[in-house]
């Protein structure tokens, strides 16, 4: 049977397109994957200083590596750096992008850029199975866990990338449901092999899942930033369904195991919502709560999204909850409010960008 040469063409493109994505590999991973192509061992430090610290686009460029040994990767691997298919500014500086995943995917990171920090919000998950009541992104439901490649990809693929002081995994998706991909790029971002960021420099955001938080507190030194959002089971359990089987107060008295005095920072998220979770009793309910834990509490402006009847409250009852906590010794600070006309802000991210549909 002939081929015609659309075919033919369409045939290489695939081919192209199942090649295995090599940043996003810990030094690990690169050892086991030079020794299988018969490479010198030596060579997964060669190639992670290309990925990582001269930051290449291609294999081509991994000079150091002999001719025979670029052919031999550029078979089966790419370097893996894809550009976001889309972004929107913000009147207030905020930039949000919009990424294509390898499976045909839409999501979304956000850089927010300040007078002495440019931090990026980044996703790990394609949508979220959380299903927390006040987020757009739960309610376009879950389709999958990013790769580390994708992680990163969120990081290095945009403009400001060079500009940045900070990464919160505070986006798409529940990082401690992908924590082994999430892990990967927290040991990459601080590994000497790697980026040699300060773990300092990364902070984690997560409901709080049990079986995956004491992971995170022995196998990585990032800040953690738990959503707590009430201090009571069932009105947590009616914002948050997963307080079912992760009960917050489970999960503060395994924070309480460890030891946060030293400069690991653990912090609360409370989006504070009208006549919902606003009250002194809350507010002293919360000191209780977190009596004997070295935390702050980060209060969260309610960012209105369709088909959710919850309001935020006025600023000057906003104020007097952060007062209540600050004069009883809990740093209380209330998280300014960024993107949000372009649907950017907290809880605001969908993947759907703007004028733009799934291929």
């Amino acid at each position: 049977m002939k081929i015609g040469r659309d075919n033919v063409l369409l045939y290489y493109y695939y081919i192209e397109m199942e090649k295995e994505a090599l940043s996003g590999k810990t030094l690990a991973e690169l050892k086991e994957m030079v020794t299988s192509l018969q490479m010198p061992g030596f060579s997964a430090k060669q190639i992670a200083d290309w990925l990582y610290k001269k930051k290449v686009r291609t294999i081509d460029e991994m000079t150091n590596l002999s001719l025979k040994f670029r052919e031999k990767l550029t078979e089966k691997y790419e370097v893996g750096n894809t550009a976001p298919e889309q972004s929107q500014k913000s009147a207030d500086g905020t930039v949000k992008y919009l990424f294509r995943t390898q499976d045909n995917k839409l999501i979304e990171s956000v850089f927010i850029p300040e007078k002495e920090r440019a931090t990026l919000c980044i996703s790990s998950q394609v949508g979220c199975k959380m299903n927390c009541l006040f987020c757009m992104t739960g309610k376009q439901g879950f389709s999958g866990n990013l790769s580390a490649n994708e992680i990163l990809n969120q990081i290095f693929s945009i403009p400001e990338s060079d500009l940045l002081t900070n990464v919160v995994f505070m986006g798409m998706g529940e990082p401690l449901d992908n924590f082994q991909e999430v892990k990967k790029v927290i040991e990459i971002l601080t590994a000497d092999y790697g980026y040699t960021w300060s773990p300092k420099r990364i902070t984690l955001s997560t409901i709080g899942i049990k079986k995956e938080m004491q992971n995170l507190l022995n196998d990585t030194q990032c800040h953690i930033a738990v959503s707590l959002h009430s201090p009571f089971h069932e009105q947590r359990l009616s914002l948050m369904p997963m307080e079912k089987i992760n009960p917050v107060r489970e999960i503060i008295e395994q924070l309480k195991t460890y030891d946060f005095s030293r400069q690991r920072r653990l912090s609360f998220e409370y989006i504070i919502f009208k006549n919902v979770n606003d009250s002194q009793v809350h507010a002293k309910e919360l000191v209780k709560l977190l009596s004997g834990l070295e935390c702050r509490i980060n209060l969260i402006r309610f960012h209105k999204i369709p088909g959710v009847e919850l309001e935020s409250p006025n600023m000057a009852v906003i104020e007097k909850f952060q007062q209540y906590l600050n004069k009883r010794g809990i740093i209380c600070t209330l998280r300014k409010s960024r993107g949000e006309d372009i649907l950017a802000a907290c809880g605001m991210l969908s993947g759907k960008g703007k004028d733009i549909k799934e291929k």
